[in-house]
């Protein structure tokens, strides 16, 4: 009896331990967010609040949304890489159908979504008929999407119809409408993984598809309808998206696949498939809108934040390896019996319990912390890839130090809606003023609006922001800036000769204002002839492949302008020994790079913008307008075309 009881404790000691481990393991994504809001709760004394909650949740919802459809394809074995582009295009096929086209909004809402489910149903049918790779498969639709898209946008963004666009509002000025349509979603996406038979389909057909189709299931048709769903949730993303931004954007959702894939894995489902469930691809995606909220407000550089990211997903592979290894189970939604549904909501409910117990504790922790205060400002940038911005950053930081002000820098890395998160986490925030520069003037708007009713003051700078208040706008003039290339190159090469245009990123409103501003200046030039245009999307790398490939088409032109310096600099390295002698190259910016080409006289010349300047100016105004002190409408930094000869005096 002795040895019984003695060998009977250490049991019991056992058996609690590998209940606790078995319940985190089978709980991951749940125990690492309440983890991660228990950190960015005691970090940040903005991130536990009411609004900021309902910012994450607002953030999440296309996410979560995309990833609710690519979980029925990684549970069946699959991968849609194609969901950001069908996104995008089904909310462009929305805005174009609804305003160019004349259709009833109803009717065009109606073919967005058939837009998207016909998309995956290609994607399905290449891979159950025509036997592509669902990775190729799909990345082929990737791109073809996001063609259709530009194609009928003409690159330029489509404004949402008003009744669509209350999508993107809040219900009794409260309750954010995404954030009911992602809990709709998810709550559909588990009734068909638990309850129908097509959800069992996915779960077989992920586990073992040889056996799936010897035991009678028709999988090529079901292969149809998985990517089907996933097309159908794709478009009902776009929509959500365009709504958020009162306009659909033709680049808009690029890259939002990978998280929407990350979301899933990092939510328990194995790549491997047969496993996976909606609440955990909930969790995953709330995982990351919490990780890009709390870094946002506790001021990580925009840089760090993409490590931060990519080490989590990994983390999360890592984890479903271990779990999977030590036999830990993620079953499907609704196939447990009643007591693992009870363990379920067990677990939850223990979740809910600590949620409540952290709110109280970090309240606590916060309270009455007023520290010295100084002024704080939120620095929203459209990318830091590009020279340009970062010497707006460099002036605006400088600035910042030598007033003494606390500045917050974020990239929007050219996507308006992660812009228009960043923004909202700046108005959540204990910020004093807000310096925006808009990827698109019409998509940063509905932020902008919000900051409006918070009562915080926005300066925009380089690009202005549409149907907003704004305290000031700081910048150059690019379609002046575009004339005045125009008038130097036509006048460098006699007023004769071809050329061609490097184009900026299809749908900026630089690239527009800068194009149109050169084609009115060279219609006093009418000796010049434009004999190709193609975009480059303002990348040095992609300037020197477009320059290289219409060399080979027009081998004899006179002369380039490019609207932006990187993709000028490209050019020139494409033209070689022929750059500054027998072909003349405009670019635009006058960042470093760019001036020490002209120097050396392979650029001939740059329309210079004083990007430092800007940065510097907009700082100052925001912090006048902070602390209530007059400011002007429009402050105008002019623009100079620097050549040869006077770039040696240009400072930007």
């Amino acid at each position: 009896m002795a040895t019984d009881t003695l060998k009977g404790k250490p049991g019991a000691q056992g058996g609690a331990t590998a209940g606790l481990r078995r319940l985190l393991l089978d709980n991951g994504a749940l125990t690492a967010l309440i983890v991660l809001v228990i950190a960015m709760s005691a970090l940040s004394g903005d991130f536990l609040t009411a609004d900021n909650l309902l910012n994450v949740g607002v953030q999440a919802a296309v996410t979560a949304i995309l990833a609710f459809g690519v979980t029925f394809v990684i549970v069946s074995a699959g991968i849609d890489l194609s969901v950001g582009s069908v996104a995008a295009l089904s909310a462009t096929v929305l805005a174009w159908s609804a305003t160019e086209a004349g259709i009833p909004v109803v009717l065009a809402v109606l073919l967005a979504v058939a837009t998207g489910i016909a998309c995956g149903l290609v994607n399905g049918f290449l891979i159950s008929y025509g036997k592509l790779p669902p990775f190729i498969a799909t990345l082929a639709m990737l791109s073809v999407g996001r063609g259709l898209s530009l194609v009928i946008s003409q690159g330029s963004p489509i404004a949402f119809p008003d009744s669509v666009s209350h999508l993107g509002d809040t219900l009794g000025g409260w309750l954010p409408v995404p954030v009911l349509v992602m809990v709709v979603m998810g709550l559909l996406t588990a009734f068909v993984l638990g309850r129908t038979y097509i959800g069992r389909s996915m779960y077989a057909i992920g586990g073992n598809e040889e056996a799936a189709r010897l035991s009678g299931l028709r999988v090529k048709r079901q292969k149809l309808a998985i990517y089907a769903f996933s097309g159908l949730f794709a478009a009902a993303a776009g929509i959500v998206l365009a709504s958020r931004l009162s306009s659909a954007q033709p680049q808009a959702a690029q890259g939002y696949e990978l998280d929407a894939i990350a979301a899933v894995v990092i939510g328990g489902a194995s790549l491997a498939g047969g496993t996976g469930k909606a609440s955990g691809t909930l969790i995953g995606a709330l995982i990351l809108a919490v990780l890009r909220n709390g870094l946002n407000l506790l001021s990580v550089s925009a840089f760090w934040q993409q490590v931060v990211i990519g080490v989590v997903i990994a983390l999360a592979v890592l984890f479903d390896t271990l779990r999977r290894k030590a036999g830990a189970t993620t079953p499907a939604a609704g196939a447990s019996g009643g007591g693992n549904r009870g363990r379920q909501a067990l677990t939850y409910v223990i979740a809910a319990v600590v949620a409540v117990a952290v709110v109280g504790a970090t309240s606590l922790l916060h309270n009455g912390s007023s520290d010295a205060r100084t002024q704080k400002i939120g620095l929203s940038l459209s990318t830091l890839n590009n020279p340009f911005f970062v010497q707006i950053r460099a002036g605006a930081e400088e600035e910042a130090k030598k007033l003494g002000v606390d500045l917050t820098v974020t990239d929007a890395q050219n996507d308006a809606s992660q812009q228009a998160n960043q923004l909202q986490n700046f108005t959540s925030g204990s910020l004093s003023a807000v310096v925006v520069n808009p990827v698109d003037s019409d998509a940063a708007g509905p932020a902008v609006r919000g900051a409006n009713k918070a009562g915080i003051p926005v300066v925009a700078v380089d690009r202005g922001v549409n149907e907003a208040d704004t305290a000031a706008l700081v910048a150059s003039d690019n379609v002046e800036g575009g004339a005045l290339g125009a008038k130097a190159l036509a006048e460098k090469l006699g007023g004769k000769g071809t050329i061609v245009i490097l184009q900026g990123q299809a749908g900026t409103s630089a690239s527009r204002e800068r194009g149109a501003g050169f084609t009115e200046g060279l219609k006093d030039y009418p000796g010049i002839k434009v004999v190709a245009k193609q975009p480059a999307d303002f990348d040095r790398t992609k300037g020197l492949d477009v320059m290289t490939n219409l060399l080979q088409a027009h081998p004899d032109i006179d002369g380039v302008f490019a609207e932006n310096d990187e993709m000028a600099l490209g050019a020139v390295k494409a033209l070689g020994s022929k750059a500054g002698k027998s072909v003349q190259v405009v670019g635009f910016d006058g960042t470093p790079d760019g001036l020490k080409a002209v120097e050396a006289g392979t650029l001939y010349a740059s329309v210079a913008q004083q990007p430092s300047e800007l940065g510097r100016i907009a700082v100052r105004n925001a912090l006048r307008a902070a602390e209530d002190e007059k400011v002007e409408n429009m402050v105008k930094v002019p623009v100079k075309v620097v050549t040869r000869e006077n770039v040696a005096g240009f400072e930007g």
